[in-house]
């Protein structure tokens, strides 16, 4: 509740403000205790929770529902212009994913109506998504014009920086030991050449220059983003085409994307347009993390210039030794192996310990990253230097 809500309901007395906020967080349940009876907004507002949290928990199948949403896209579509009227962004987006896992709304979502007055964020991209195979074809062009404006948003939040850390670390990765002079890098010229100062001249004579190599010219760096698709990472699969389209517009980076369930889907061809990739994806369904591995594997042509990043909670279906196995290799050859158990705000979802245990022991330690530590996690993965990790397992 914020303080100009209380404003706008005319409560000024902080004892009388406190009984209000408690009144609408219990519900009004005749053992609520407050004794506080909600007028104009505070009631309207009070009517919107209740809607949605109104009476326990999520009801059992085939019993009545206990919110009062009911079962059509109009009635919801209502509900959701009221709380964006009363609730800020923040919170509408998370009573929107109640609502869909609570009252079992995600079939509404594929109704015109609804979808146009939803508030778009990652998680409901997540779950058109994973709706798009039943989605009738009235429906498509309003869920990917959702999609898009998600997409787009994202893309603004996070492209600029992305492209300028990387760019540093394609140039800081390529210098060289006979550099132009606008190509020198004075700072760690300098650095190198401290021992040739000349107190009497007051300068350092730079036996050694140290320079930026031209990245720019040709492919200097080889990605390959290897995103596990199934129910649980739609957020990662998300930020990952994103980042993918990202990367694939930076000139010294051939970027390929591949998702994976129990079978792969190589979606390089689709990087110019993240929404293409978003709706080519398959939300759902088993995980052999071994199968994607053999795939990218195959396609890795200068293992000591190739940066691998498995974006999966390491639940694996396929063959356990195998895919280590693969890791092993794919690191002995060269590769920079870089394992996230999600690439979302979230932090770290359910995993599978004994996996992360067994791929940190073999030099690629899974950690959860947030999309702002992403650019700083591939900087340093093209650099070949320490990952910035948050919370290593």
């Amino acid at each position: 509740m914020t303080d100009t809500q209380g404003e706008a309901a005319g409560t000024t007395d902080p004892a009388q403000e406190r009984l209000r906020r408690w009144r609408l967080v219990l519900g009004g349940d005749t053992a609520d205790g407050t004794g506080c009876a909600l007028s104009g907004q505070d009631a309207a507002m009070d009517g919107a929770l209740a809607a949605l949290y109104g009476k326990g928990d999520k009801p059992q199948a085939g019993r009545d529902r206990s919110a009062g949403l009911g079962a059509s896209a109009p009635s919801v579509a209502r509900w959701l212009g009221d709380i964006r009227t009363y609730f800020p962004s923040s919170v509408v987006q998370v009573m929107q994913r109640d609502a869909i896992d609570r009252l079992g709304l995600a079939t509404l979502l594929l109704e015109p109506e609804m979808l146009e007055a939803v508030e778009a964020d990652v998680h409901l991209v997540g779950t058109l998504l994973s709706l798009d195979k039943a989605m009738p074809e009235t429906t498509k062009e309003t869920a990917r014009a959702v999609v898009r404006k998600v997409v787009e948003d994202l893309e603004k939040r996070l492209a600029t920086r992305t492209r300028a850390t990387l760019t540093g670390a394609l140039d800081r990765s390529a210098r060289v030991s006979r550099p132009r002079h606008h190509d020198i890098d004075w700072n760690r010229t300098i650095a190198a050449n401290l021992k040739h100062y000349l107190p009497e001249h007051r300068t350092v004579v730079p036996e050694r220059l140290i320079g930026y190599g031209r990245a720019a010219r040709s492919v200097r760096k080889e990605v390959i983003l290897c995103v596990d698709q199934s129910g649980s990472m739609a957020a990662s699969v998300v930020y990952a085409s994103v980042f993918g389209a990202v990367l694939a517009s930076v000139r010294s980076i051939d970027t390929r994307l591949v998702v994976f369930d129990t079978t792969v889907a190589d979606l390089t061809d689709r990087l110019d347009d993240p929404v293409d990739v978003l709706f080519g994806t398959r939300l759902g369904g088993g995980t052999d993390i071994n199968r994607a591995l053999a795939y990218c594997q195959s396609r890795i042509t200068r293992p000591a210039e190739t940066v691998l990043v498995l974006i999966s909670d390491l639940y694996e279906g396929g063959i356990r030794d195998e895919m280590l196995k693969r890791v092993a290799a794919m690191k002995a050859s060269g590769v920079r192996f870089v394992t996230l158990l999600a690439l979302s705000d979230e932090g770290a979802p359910a995993y599978d310990g004994e996996h992360a245990a067994a791929l940190a022991a073999l030099g690629a330690p899974a950690f959860a990253c947030t999309p702002d530590l992403f650019p700083e996690v591939m900087a340093a993965a093209i650099e070949k230097r320490p990952l910035p990790i948050p919370d290593a397992v």
